[in-house]
């Protein structure tokens, strides 16, 4: 389980295919020091598996539906988003994020406000039951916050119900990968897993009532 809570930025060194799987060596800002064999690390918000390191960098590989499923952020120089899964005992500074990408969503719209940056982002359509104004999501591995968001329930009519909008204060920018956002770019989204939990409770008790 991770928080949202982006502890450092890291920078693809090399990707290497194996059997339609990418092998992938990532550059942290400052290497860790006390890595396992098979711990979790959250890239970019992609929940992937430590297999390998050295002192300047780890190793994970990717499926071929990781691949498919999430931005195109594994690339040799790209900027990534590192968060090691949470210590029992660590605060809860985000909120609960699996590491389990939804979907892909796309920067539509980013525009400098005083102390602040604007972005609208689109994300899936089947995404947009779990987006409520002031509510949690997790962009690029980053926990942020939904300002806006279109449709029934939203707070603005000129969006349509999938998309929304994000407030970023000068210093998310300066110490995640967001500095690398711009209109067009691809980001890995993760709905609330408290609104998922949610909707299927729901569903199950209407079938209940209507079995």
């Amino acid at each position: 389980m991770f928080t949202g809570i982006v502890e450092q930025i890291g920078r693809v060194l090399r990707v290497r295919e194996n059997s339609g799987n990418l092998e992938i060596s990532v550059a942290p800002e400052r290497m860790w020091t006390d890595l396992t064999l098979g711990e979790s690390i959250a890239v970019s918000g992609a929940c992937l598996t430590v297999v390998g390191w050295d002192e300047h960098s780890f190793q994970v590989e990717l499926s071929r539906e990781t691949v498919a499923k999430t931005a195109p952020r594994w690339s040799e120089g790209q900027l990534v988003n590192l968060e090691r899964a949470m210590l029992a005992g660590g605060r809860f500074g985000g909120h609960v994020v699996s590491g389990h990408v939804d979907g892909v969503g796309e920067i539509l719209e980013l525009r400098a406000q005083p102390g602040a940056y604007v972005l609208t982002v689109s994300a899936p359509r089947e995404l947009a039951r779990y987006l409520v104004p002031k509510g949690s999501v997790t962009v690029d591995g980053v926990s942020l916050t939904v300002v806006d968001v279109g449709g029934p329930g939203g707070s603005r009519d000129d969006l349509a119900a999938h998309e929304f909008t994000l407030w970023l204060v000068p210093h998310t920018l300066e110490i995640t990968a967001a500095r690398d956002w711009t209109v067009g770019a691809r980001v890995n989204l993760e709905a609330d897993v408290l609104a998922k939990y949610l909707e299927r409770a729901a569903l199950l008790r209407e079938a209940e009532v209507n079995a």
